[in-house]
């Protein structure tokens, strides 16, 4: 029976609510489910002049403004660059919450950032309804979950990017080494592991060359904050490994190495770690860099082998990490073929020629 729900036409699909593959026109009721990964209706309530970007279920950005109708994700955000929030114990129709990212992530905000503004206020209309078989029910991103799984008994070669926070180059490292390795003919697949839903790192690394792309919201999480994330990781790497023919996977880990978003819990787990060939640090400023080598030095068995990011923009940061701390610095943006060749070396154990480092 359908009666007791409203048939609309929605502005917006955000990537958020994604997995559940839906049209403008969705069926709606009245009765929200207030937990993780339910998808919602809601009308903008204010214009923005800063952040009023969202991406859409296409991997599109699109303004968005004052009165238009979209469809998010419930979820948490806890961003040290960005605006913090929860999903609400009970959320009822009319209720106001925020827009917490450019994913389309819909919770309450506990605290905005001062380069963006106050966060998007939205009027709460429904909940998103879908059929199951004869019978309709709320739509939820984790029924179209990928499996969890509670080990990693193989996998190829593994390439981590962590930084030391937000916004410091992981995602241009790892879109640079996905194309470099790519132009070598090799395979790569590429996973983000932690963060807020954002579909834009994977598919920048998939229009880098990567043969296939996956992220934690493909099993089930609109973000990563509190939660015990390994068998989500395994999961998603065991999928990797089984559905491609891949010579290595690089990981993207969204947030800073210490966090809410679980990326130390990962980076500590010895099945991950026995996988991992190389390891890339994007970090901003050498305090950043020294707490990371000593991070790692005392509780990872796979020491840094290269930092990047801002730190690296010029010679002065590169020879300081070099000289000083004797490990490696490439710029990703500047010199993108020379930090690939360094990674394929240590992945494939092919030495790259003088001329890539020099």
């Amino acid at each position: 029976m359908t009666s007791a729900y409203e048939k609309i036409t929605v502005d917006i699909l955000s990537s958020s609510s994604s997995s559940v593959q839906l049209t403008k026109e969705i069926l709606m009721a009245p009765n929200v489910v207030a937990q993780e990964g339910y998808a919602v209706v809601v009308r903008l309530l204010d214009d923005k002049e800063t952040y009023n970007k969202v991406e859409t279920s296409d991997g599109e950005f699109v303004n968005y403004k004052k009165g238009d109708v979209i469809v998010g994700a419930l979820g948490e955000r806890q961003a040290l660059r960005g605006y913090s929030g929860i999903i609400p114990r009970l959320i009822r129709q009319g209720d106001t919450l925020n827009i917490l990212n450019m994913g389309g992530i819909i919770g309450h905000c506990q605290s905005p950032h001062p380069d963006f503004g106050p966060a998007m206020r939205v009027e709460v209309m429904g909940a998103v309804m879908i059929p199951d078989g004869k019978i309709y029910k709320h739509a939820c991103i984790q029924d179209f979950a990928i499996e969890w799984e509670y080990s990693l008994a193989k996998s190829v070669p593994l390439i981590a990017v962590t930084g030391t926070c937000m916004n410091v180059g992981k995602t241009l490292a790892a879109t640079r080494i996905v194309e470099y390795l790519a132009k070598q003919g090799y395979r790569i697949g590429a996973a983000k592991l932690t963060g807020a839903s954002l579909k834009r790192d994977v598919r920048g690394m998939l229009n880098a060359g990567a043969k296939a792309c996956i992220d934690f919201s493909s099993a089930g999480l609109v973000s990563t904050t509190g939660k015990n994330i390994l068998p989500m990781a395994k999961g998603l790497l065991t999928h990797l490994n089984k559905e491609e023919n891949l010579d290595a996977i690089i990981l993207e880990f969204g947030d800073g190495i210490i966090g809410a978003y679980g990326v130390d819990s990962l980076l500590m787990d010895k099945e991950i770690q026995q996988y991992i060939a190389s390891h890339v640090v994007a970090a901003q400023d050498f305090m950043g860099c020294w707490a990371a080598d000593n991070f790692f030095r005392k509780r990872y068995s796979r020491e840094i082998d290269v930092f990047t990011g801002p730190v690296t923009d010029n010679l002065v940061g590169i020879q300081f990490l070099q000289n000083t701390m004797g490990i490696r610095a490439i710029n990703g943006m500047a010199d993108p073929e020379q930090l690939g060749a360094y990674v394929e070396q240590n992945v494939f154990h092919r030495k790259p020629k003088t001329e890539d480092f020099f």
